[in-house]
Parts: C-alpha cells; structure tokens; sequence
C-alpha cells in the first residue's frame, strides 16, 4: 500500500480545527512512547488508534478527506494507519494532545465512556463475525464511535453524568427522551454530527443518529422501508451494547429497559434464539468481555 507524502503544518491545523472528542490521554502517551523507539510499529499504533473514539475518528475524517481522493470511504482504522504512514500519525496524535488538557475530574468522568466504546467496539465485531455480517471493521467502527456524542455533552453540562442515569431509568421512554427534554438536544444527534464531520460512511452517521431509536424499527411490521444492512448494524450494536452492559457503566441502572423492549423482535430478525444469545454472551464473558468481564464499572 503506498504511503502518502506526510502531510504540512497548516494541513494539519486545517484537520484538528474541527475535532471535539478529547483523546485518551494514556493511549497519546503509549503511541508517543512507541514513536520514540527506534524501529517504531507501525501496527501497534495502529492498534492503539483503534482504541480511541477521538483518535480513530481524527485519523477516518484525514485518509477520507479530499486530500487522498479515495474512491471508496475507509472504515479500517489499519488501512489508515498504512495509508497515512508514520510522519503524519505522530503529527496528528502531537496536535490532538495539546488540545486533550483536561483536568482529573473529566478524565476520570469520561474513563467509563472511553473503556465501554472499546468494549462495544470489540463485541460489535464478533457478533458481526457470528452471525456473517461482511464487514466485522464496520462493526467495530460503529461500535466505537455511536456514543461520541456522550463527552462532548459531558463538557457543554456539568450535570449530564446525572441526566444519563435519569433517562436509563425510565422504562416506557426512549433513553435520548430526557436529554431532549432537559437539554433540548441528545447524544445521539450530537453523534451524528460528529460522525458526519469525521466523514464516515452515511449509513454509519445513521445508524448513529437513530440508535435510540430502535423500537420503531425492530417492532413487528414496523418500518418495513429500513434499510436491512443499517437495520442489521443497528442490531448487531444494540446487541453489543446490552451485553457490555451501557445500561449499568453509563446509566448506574441494574435494568436495561431499551433491550427488554426491542429484545424479543430483534432476535427475531438477526435469526437468534434467547438461548444462542446466552450462549453468546457467555462465551464473551468467558474471554473477558461484557458484563462479568475486566471492564466492570459498576462497582
């Protein structure tokens, strides 16, 4: 794959302008320490990048911008990677750290946030793997970023950690109801606009936007024009999001209302049994992800 000339100061400016979701500030600090190495890997960083929502979202936004003119839109954090090269990455990780200063409190609020998306990410992908899905990199993709919206919400409102828990403990209401209630606004429209300016794929932005609002589009003869491949992704996302448990990481709820209520249709349409989605989740656990597993923030 060939690698692009590494990419100038002001370009790099230009990139960084529109970016909100702070990076993880231990991830800058590991890709720094790999930079630094005499033979750096290039793989690893890639790896690293892919367990950030604001690092992946920044390298996705920069190798589908019109300055590489791909013909098709990258949903490959490693392809990215490879297409960028070297020079460009530790540009963009050296821009993007100046602008992660946070203090302890935030990172510490948003420690829940960033752990739960690598979660989803990696548990979207097999799920996506198990039941055939095409494309496990979408998956990961999707799962990663569908809750940007969540810290830049978290900055705009001191109490939005609260707003969270309140709207996971409604049963009967959709979670994104008491955020547009209280803040006239939600985490998910929010996403979508920063999934939009990262200029991923539309169906992901969509996917994004509506992943809330799932009841409508699983419920028997409901929405019949939904289109199967973003209904099939939303599946494989509200899937992965029960079985990391987001109702209990970000909603302090021990009850997760959404999939009691969109579970039964769901499975339905993805062509699982209450008992294959068990064993699923069991085998996950088994491996260290979901609920019983090392990210448990709960406690």
């Amino acid at each position: 794959m060939t690698h692009h000339t590494p990419l100038d100061d002001e370009q790099i400016k230009r990139i960084l302008r529109g970016i909100t979701v702070p990076p993880q500030p231990q991830i800058i600090v590991d890709i720094h320490m790999e930079q630094a190495m005499p033979n750096p890997d290039i793989r690893r960083i890639g790896k690293l990048i892919s367990q950030d929502v604001g690092l992946a979202g920044t390298i996705l936004k920069v190798v589908n911008s019109k300055m590489f003119g791909l013909k098709n839109r990258i949903t490959s954090i490693e392809q990215a990677v490879q297409i960028l090269g070297l020079q460009t990455l530790i540009r963009i990780t050296e821009g993007l750290s100046i602008k992660g200063q946070m203090d302890d409190e935030t990172i510490i609020a948003l420690g829940g946030f960033w752990d739960s998306a690598m979660d989803v990410a990696s548990v979207a992908a097999t799920i996506a793997r198990d039941i055939g899905y095409q494309s496990p990199d979408k998956a990961y993709c999707l799962g990663l970023f569908h809750n940007c919206g969540v810290p830049l919400l978290m900055q705009a409102h001191a109490e939005y950690q609260d707003i969270m828990r309140e709207s996971y403990a409604r049963p009967g209401e959709r979670v994104i109801d008491t955020e547009n209630r209280l803040l006239k606004t939600n985490h998910a429209v929010v996403g979508y606009f920063v999934a939009k300016s990262w200029s991923l794929p539309p169906d992901l932005c969509e996917v994004i936007a509506e992943h809330h609002s799932s009841e409508d589009v699983f419920r028997e003869n409901a929405r019949a024009s939904y289109d199967s491949g973003k209904k099939t992704l939303l599946a494989i996302l509200k899937m992965a999001e029960h079985i990391c448990g987001l109702h209990k990481v970000l909603g302090s709820s021990d009850e997760d209302y959404e999939w009691d209520a969109i579970s039964h249709d769901l499975l339905a349409y993805v062509g699982l049994s209450d008992l294959d989605f068990d064993d699923m989740t069991a085998r996950l656990e088994n491996i260290g992800i979901g609920q019983g597993g090392f990210h448990d923030h709960s406690a």
